[in-house]
């Protein structure tokens, strides 16, 4: 962790929010090329015991999974028919207003030039 001192110390263009996502970017990059790159998740033999570990525990709480992805299936509609109803209300909304815009303009009555 940075200390303020060693903030202090770092050149300005490091305290801009662009250098920070760099870094953490960059930190990521390195993280996910060890795990994927060239280390852990290579070895066929860790995929193996890694599938048959997450097989295992899936079949063991099968119970709990399902109502889980149920559940969240349930949330999923509930929330399209919410979009769906919010955007039904925009259109009625634009429609109406696109109404009132067009009838004063063509009911107005044409003023003789004097």
């Amino acid at each position: 962790m940075m200390t303020e001192e060693m903030m202090k110390q770092m050149h300005p263009m490091m305290n801009s929010p662009l250098a920070h996502g760099a870094m953490m970017a960059s930190t990521g990059y390195a993280v996910g090329r060890g795990l994927f790159g060239f280390g852990l998740l290579r070895n066929p033999l860790l995929l193996l015991a890694g599938g048959l570990a997450v097989g295992y525990l899936l079949h063991k709480h099968e119970k709990e999974v399902v109502l889980a992805v149920n559940k969240a299936i349930g949330l999923g509609k509930d929330f399209v028919l919410h979009q769906q109803e919010n955007l039904n209300d925009l259109v009625a909304e634009a429609q109406d207003k696109e109404a009132a815009v067009a009838t004063p303009a063509a009911a107005a009555p044409a003023t003789p030039a004097a």
